[in-house]
């Protein structure tokens, strides 16, 4: 998978994001200085498919508060969803998903799906009626039920895009 570099970020913040070692990164690029990267630099992210291979896109609309799943550009179905509330914005950019985990408990529900911005996810909720809402701390909340369906469709290395 290859990853564009935005301004500010470095190795050690690209690794954190994609939960891979600093020195897997620093390997897969032959990178002879880690500290010299620049802005739409493209990095090599080990151990992750190339998302244009898959068949799911997934595109989250903050103002309309929707999460739309996509399958080879067509959209098969529009979950409605929470996402940040003021001073805990939802990021907007591209990213991937990097893993899955059933059953996190507490205020994540029933399903978490990390995305590739660390501290960041997709995930169920205790709290149904947020939904719709800006309520989060910056995490995309559906209801459960749609939040496993979800996870049962789209693989690791999924795209994401989050927009206004």
């Amino acid at each position: 998978m290859k990853h564009i570099v935005k301004p500010g970020e470095t190795l050690s913040s690209i690794s954190g994001d994609y939960r891979v070692p600093l020195l897997s990164i620093i390997q897969a690029n032959s990178l002879s200085n880690p500290n010299l990267i620049y802005p739409g630099q493209l990095i090599t992210i080990p151990g992750y498919p190339d998302p244009f291979t898959l068949p799911y896109t997934i595109y989250v609309s903050l103002k309309n508060r929707t999460l739309s799943l996509l399958k080879n550009g067509s959209v098969i179905k529009v979950y409605p969803v929470g996402v940040g509330r003021m001073l805990h914005d939802t990021p907007s950019g591209n990213f991937i998903i990097i893993n899955k985990a059933p059953n996190p408990g507490g205020p994540f529900g029933t399903m978490w799906m990390s995305i590739s911005k660390i501290h960041y996810g997709i995930h169920g909720t205790n709290d149904p009626s947020s939904i719709g809402k800006y309520v989060s701390r910056g995490c995309i909340r559906m209801q459960n039920s749609d939040v496993e369906d979800l996870a049962m469709t789209i693989p690791i290395g999924t795209s994401v895009t989050i927009g206004q």
